[in-house]
């Protein structure tokens, strides 16, 4: 089960778990609140950043 997680690098929330129910954890947050630091399998979602 995927599960809610606040990024270390950014602070926004990104997702932990076994990445089969992302989707689930990327469609709860508000697109404000959505770390694009690491991948969102699943999801069309933003590149994470390389920066």
């Amino acid at each position: 089960m995927c599960y809610e997680v606040k990024c270390s690098t950014c602070g926004k929330t990104t997702w932990g778990g076994c990445g089969r129910h992302v989707p689930s954890v990327y469609n709860r947050l508000p697109e404000t609140q959505r770390c694009n630091c690491k991948e969102w399998p699943g999801v069309n979602a933003p590149q994470p950043s390389t920066s």
